[in-house]
């Protein structure tokens, strides 16, 4: 068998072709111990287990703990731990799939009964000592008919329909196993050498799944769980889960009084209660008066359009599986599931001229989408929600000037709430409409907006929109979450198939650009966001409720009521509560309401015309004039503005 050369750390080897000797030349040398011993190896570009075989000469890069693959492959190792727990534990269980997730790992198994928390800890325990036995990763090729046969005889029903649908549908004709102590899994790996890396982890939770995501198709008990290199880590990201637990928009929704989710009314419509109405309004009127001063136009588009123009657009091919559909007079009609159709129907109400634009059309738009019952999450994944929908029509000459302007509106709103946020740009999928061309000239203007701002971005390859490529913007909560908010999408293509034109300075008709964007996203999802990110501590100018009048006793009623009275004629939103309660109990429970202000109201206030102010918090600010306080509460309370 002839050498063939690899190169490691810049020193070249010989090693013999098909040699597994990946492992040996990184311990030669990278050190054996600590973050930097390698787990994997990054052979020809692709991440590989230790003991795989060289096959022809490249460069050996050793994947340590600091790579940003690594607690993926580390998890994905995890995962198959907990496998083979469960299967020793209960045998006649049937294991399906078990992929590292972005903070940890999850497998489906096919089991009549859910597992309880006692099964948790049971296989735990059972993974522990699988750990402790450092047991080795096996990896082991075979043909697509001998895995079939091998996993049938497991009585593995899963692997064999994977392993069937790979060889008919992608044309694959061998597959790779992994055995790790008594478990064998179907697997792609790759995994980590042995066992022994696996001592950081903790199972979370037990849930429902589809087998594929499929409500037709059995019902699977997925168990969740983390992992990490070491105890450290994996005790900070536990409090994280924690933290995260105590500002769940769902529970905090409860405890405020913003809204609810009924099972009656149907799962992913929201109702809005009195004071999560009053802070979503908020939100939209700061949000309209921001467009206003940025040179936005406010319009309204119907909820219904004839199915014809979706066929259009080609949602009808590319996204109709996420809509609704009604008939009317004989008529089919698409519910919208979003804006745009209607504000180009705007645009063509009209001749347009270049001086025209750009022309910027803003809705706050209600839409419909058809969610899976199984992905529904409080605010975050709902079926119906609103848009803070925007389309500019622009020539190809202010194209980027409008992106630019976006991006600006971007950095402004986020950075009223304090959040950070990172970008992605998400090029053409497999499934889209337009030209190459098009996409081309759509790609490269957002591309350059980014470099021209000095916006560091991300390509994520095959994620834009059917119609156009599109900036996402990624932004960062308190926990470090990243969420899925503000997008600006570039379309050469519906202006096209609508026919949209304007009069250049030349007397000729041409086409405009169309850019689709969000800034906000949905409101539903960004108040589930605001909410979980401060905790149920909103700012004080979006508080539902910025003040609350606590009275002593009744002598204090009147005042407190005059008090509210002039509060609100300044446009505070104030409240009083006269009940006949202990005062350490009001406080108490006001603090609970997280309200930015509290104002006490016993008989020297009364007397002298003052109130006693209480900040969120419990920080005591004293006794002072009501025209003190509200001098205090308007520069408090005000809107976040920018100058531009």
């Amino acid at each position: 068998m002839p050498n063939i050369k690899v190169n490691v750390n810049g020193r070249e080897y010989d090693v013999p072709e098909g040699s597994r000797a990946a492992g040996a030349l990184l311990a030669a040398e990278v050190p054996a111990k600590g973050p930097q011993k390698p787990l994997a190896v990054r052979y020809h570009g692709r991440l590989m287990d230790l003991s795989a075989p060289i096959k022809e000469g490249a460069v050996l890069e050793p994947v340590d703990q600091s790579h940003p693959a690594a607690l993926a492959v580390l998890r994905h190792s995890v995962a198959h731990i907990m496998a083979e727990a469960v299967k020793e534990l209960f045998p006649e269980v049937k294991v399906t799939i078990g992929p590292s997730i972005e903070n940890g790992f999850y497998y489906d198994f096919d089991k009549p009964e859910p597992f309880t928390p006692d099964d948790l800890g049971r296989i735990e325990e059972r993974m522990k000592q699988i750990v402790k036995a450092v047991q080795p990763f096996q990896r082991r090729e075979m043909s697509t008919l001998q895995a079939v046969e091998f996993f049938k005889s497991l009585g593995e029903d899963y692997k064999v329909e994977i392993i069937e649908d790979l060889a008919r549908d992608e044309n694959v004709t061998r597959v790779s196993t992994y055995t790790v102590g008594s478990f064998v899994d179907l697997c792609r790996g790759p995994h980590v050498p042995d066992t022994g890396w696996g001592g950081a982890f903790k199972l979370l939770s037990v849930a429902g799944a589809y087998w594929r995501g499929d409500e037709h198709r059995p019902m699977l008990q997925r168990i969740y769980g983390t992992a990490f290199f070491n105890k450290k880590d994996l005790e900070r990201h536990l409090h994280l889960l924690e933290e995260a637990k105590r500002r769940d928009h769902r529970r905090l929704g409860r405890e405020l009084d913003l809204f609810s989710v009924s099972d009656e009314v149907g799962g992913g419509l929201i109702i809005w209660h009195p004071k999560g109405a009053l802070l979503r309004v908020t939100l939209e009127e700061f949000e309209r008066q921001e467009h206003l001063r940025r040179g936005y136009d406010l319009v309204m588009g119907p909820q219904i359009l004839r199915t014809e123009l979706w066929k259009r657009s080609g949602h009808w091919d590319n996204y109709r599986d996420n809509m609704y559909f009604t008939e009317i007079d004989g008529q089919s009609y698409g519910i919208k599931p979003m804006n745009c159709l209607a504000h180009m129907y705007i645009y063509r109400s009209q001749l347009r001229s270049f001086r025209d634009l750009p022309l910027r059309f803003f809705e706050l738009g209600t839409v419909q989408r058809h969610e899976k019952s199984g992905v529904l999450h409080g605010l975050t994944r709902v079926r119906q929600f609103t848009q803070d929908d925007a389309h500019l029509f622009c020539t190809p000459e202010t194209l980027d000037a409008e992106i630019k302007g976006i991006l600006d509106f971007v950095t402004d709103l986020m950075g009223a709430f304090g959040f950070e946020y990172e970008i992605e740009l998400s090029t053409r999928p497999a499934k889209s409409i337009g030209s190459d061309e098009a996409w081309a000239m759509a790609t490269g203007a957002l591309e350059k907006a980014l470099l021209d701002k000095g916006v560091p971005y991300e390509i994520n390859a095959g994620d834009g929109a059917f119609y156009g490529p599109k900036i996402d913007v990624k932004l960062k909560d308190a926990l470090g979450r990243r969420w899925q908010c503000s997008t600006i999408q570039c379309d050469f293509t519906l202006p096209e198939r609508f026919d949209l034109t304007y009069v250049d300075h030349d007397g000729h008709k041409k086409r405009p650009v169309m850019l689709h964007r969000t800034i906000f996203g949905s409101l539903e999802r960004f108040v589930g966001i605001l909410t979980e990110h401060f905790a149920g501590a909103f700012p004080a100018w979006l508080s539902p409720e910025q003040i609350r009048l606590l009275t002593v006793t009744s002598r204090g009623d009147e005042f407190a009521l005059q008090c509210r009275g002039r509060l609100r004629q300044l446009g505070l939103r104030a409240e009083a509560d006269l009940r006949n309660e202990k005062l350490g109990y009001k406080i108490r429970e006001a603090q609970m309401q997280k309200l930015p202000f509290m104002l006490v109201v016993g008989d020297k206030e009364v007397e002298s015309g003052t109130v006693a102010v209480r900040q969120r918090g419990g920080q005591d600010l004293g006794v002072m004039s009501l025209d003190d306080f509200i001098a205090l509460a308007l520069a408090g309370t005000a809107k976040p503005t920018w100058d531009f």
